[in-house]
């Protein structure tokens, strides 16, 4: 997996102070996409333990609240594979970190079993995430006023409740 920025001490992608990782690859192309080179699944650098480790390390300060995944899309299968056990070494190495994740598929249609984006990794990786952002980007439901998403169709998701229930409940 290829990722093409590392954003520490970021505001703008989840609650609190974040440490947020672009992943390269994405399917969805969406009209308007903020970052359309990473579109690509070999755009930027690949993700290595050294990288892994500077993530980890710029979560321990007590003022980050977590990680967020962004991209590109992190829940393309090929990234689903890599981000995984990374995923799994945050939560075991940074457990009162939250993790947040955007991805243009739905959680209940491409992401769940006989889903085009569901592969053997799919339900331990929404397991590891607190917060699903889930939906395409439409540029035509675009509004400044949203909290945490781009466009009016996206949704805020409570995974960890969403994974015990089966259940979406949206989050404000």
């Amino acid at each position: 997996m290829n990722y093409s920025a590392i954003k520490y001490c970021d505001i703008a992608n989840g609650i609190g102070v974040r440490t947020v990782l672009f992943v390269s690859g994405c399917r969805n192309c969406c009209k308007g996409c903020f970052q359309p080179e990473t579109w690509d699944f070999s755009y930027g650098k690949p993700f290595t333990q050294e990288v892994e480790d500077k993530i980890i390390a710029s979560l321990q300060p007590p003022y980050i609240q977590g990680l967020t995944l962004l991209g590109g899309d992190p829940m393309e299968p090929e990234n689903q594979k890599a981000l995984l056990p990374f995923l799994q070494r945050v939560m075991a190495e940074c457990p009162r970190k939250d993790i947040w994740a955007y991805t243009g598929y739905l959680l209940d249609h491409d992401l769940a079993p006989q889903g085009r984006c569901y592969t053997k990794d799919t339900k331990a990786l929404l397991s590891c995430i607190d917060v699903l952002v889930d939906g395409p980007y439409i540029a035509e439901q675009h509004s400044i006023m949203l909290k945490f998403k781009g466009s009016k169709n996206q949704r805020l998701i409570d995974c960890r409740h969403y994974m015990a229930t089966g259940k979406i409940t949206e989050l404000e």
